[in-house]
């Protein structure tokens, strides 16, 4: 599949922008899937605890790779060293807990390998070297990872979170409103896996969102359009979180989300629609890409974009019998 580029290719300091990746599997523990990433990428190995492992200094830059549960690693605060002024039985007595907590941790995580996915999170890497990311997504493929469609129990997912080229609003909310008229399409080419439909991770925005944002008149500044967007979307799973961007240019904001240890600020937004369709041939992240790059072209064309808009609203003002008339006769014709 040949890469597609997006209309905006450079970030608001001219550089090439960047496009974070995540991804869910089951099939291969943690350590044998960072000695692929370094087989790969070259890097050093850091193994922070058996179950979470780095893949340092690659050609990108850092590697995670873990278990996708906490109870499967170390708590860090336990870890912290008692105060200068205890004793030395008490200095003891932490470390024992210390080994207790470390050896409970690695058990729970060997119990459930297998049970939980895999997650690799990748380093940010420029958008026109995704071609070459997709050999890591290849040979896991080889070496037997499984994706979303290999099993009902796997509600794997791949994350994509592209870099923002700018911050204004404008830009902003065009993404917004494109994404928003694009959701349906996207969930049809992807053909979202039924499990991930049934869990909360990646559920589509409310149609009083989405009539809000499409509205001709909505003109929102920067901050109008963060707190709109927290008061109708109080939440971490919305196939577009743009809950990290907006950590990101509010730090200061005083809403719970933007502040909670699961909320990582950065400049990108944060795609999370995607199956992890390992078991395809040929599927990786120019193909999540490709899709994605769509979004940012409707955006970018401002006027198609108000057209498209102004489409949406006028046909959620059309008597509601006539648009479930509309739709079974869509189907019908779809049957046939």
């Amino acid at each position: 599949m040949t890469l597609q580029a997006p209309p905006n290719r450079l970030n608001s300091q001219g550089k090439i922008r960047h496009v974070g990746i995540e991804i869910e599997f089951a099939g291969l523990p943690p350590r044998d899937t960072a000695m692929i990433v370094r087989e790969l990428f070259g890097g050093e190995l850091n193994v922070v605890s058996p179950h979470r492992l780095l893949v340092e200094d690659t050609r990108w830059g850092e590697f995670g790779i873990e278990l996708d549960t906490q109870y499967a690693h170390p708590d860090k605060s336990l870890a912290d060293d008692p105060h200068p002024e205890d004793s030395e039985w008490a200095r003891h007595q932490h470390q024992r807990r210390v080994e207790f907590h470390h050896k409970t941790r690695e058990l729970i995580g060997d119990m459930v390998t297998g049970l939980v996915p895999t997650e690799i999170v990748c380093p940010p890497i420029p958008w026109n070297e995704l071609e070459d990311l997709d050999a890591l997504f290849e040979t896991l493929r080889e070496h037997g990872a499984k994706g979303t469609d290999a099993s009902l129990l796997y509600g794997f997912g791949l994350h994509l979170n592209p870099e923002a080229e700018r911050f204004d609003v404008d830009y902003l909310l065009a993404m917004l409103r494109a994404y928003l008229l694009l959701a349906g399409w996207l969930r049809d080419e992807i053909k979202v896996d039924i499990t991930r439909e049934m869990l909360p991770h990646a559920n589509p925005f409310h149609k009083a969102y989405a009539l809000k944002i499409l509205d001709s008149h909505y003109s929102p500044d920067l901050d109008t359009l963060i707190d709109d967007y927290l008061h109708h979307n109080p939440t971490r799973n919305r196939e577009l979180d743009m809950l990290p961007l907006f950590a990101y240019l509010r730090p200061d904001h005083s809403h719970e989300l933007l502040h909670t240890q699961l909320t990582k600020p950065r400049p990108t937004f944060h795609y999370r629609l995607p199956n992890a369709q390992l078991s395809q041939p040929g599927w990786g992240s120019v193909t999540e890409w490709n899709r994605w790059v769509e979004v940012e072209k409707l955006a970018a064309n401002s006027e198609v974009l108000l057209a498209r808009c102004a489409e949406y609203i006028a046909d959620h003002n059309r008597p509601m019998l006539t648009r479930v008339k509309e739709k079974l006769v869509r189907l019908l014709r779809r049957e046939h």
